[in-house]
């Protein structure tokens, strides 16, 4: 059976590496699916562009300086009009996704899987909102 064509899923990427951000900005946009409307190299940042852009989806560094992504996805979530956010770290073990389910993440992905990954993970949760 033929994938359902999605529109494109309006994208934010947040991460303090900026080289990680780069690449995952690159990654993302080899991808007919997604739309970046923005990076954000901070949790302050990202909670403004969010704001602003309204994205469908966010990419969440799980650890950042300014405020963890843990700490902004549950501000993120909060909103009744929040977007599906998806949080990414070093960290691939299963505390670190519970932690993420817990701030109400709807997803999880270690950095190292991203490329791997991330089509199906976000396939999993549009695919319901296409129907």
């Amino acid at each position: 059976m033929a994938q359902k064509h999605m529109a494109q899923i309006r994208t934010l990427v947040v991460d303090d590496n900026p080289a990680f951000l780069r690449s995952v900005s690159r990654l993302i946009s080899s991808y007919k699916e997604f739309e970046i409307v923005g990076e954000a190299s901070s949790a302050a940042e990202a909670l403004k562009q969010i704001a602003l852009s309204h994205p469908d989806l966010v990419l969440m560094d799980m650890v950042m300086s300014d405020l963890s992504g843990l700490d902004a996805t549950r501000i993120i979530k909060a909103e009744s009009d929040a977007p599906r956010v998806i949080i990414c770290t070093l960290y691939g073990d299963a505390r670190y996704a519970e932690a993420a389910t817990a701030a109400g993440a709807d997803g999880f992905l270690s950095k190292s899987a991203l490329s791997k990954q991330l089509l199906q993970v976000v396939y999993s949760l549009f695919s319901s909102k296409e129907s």
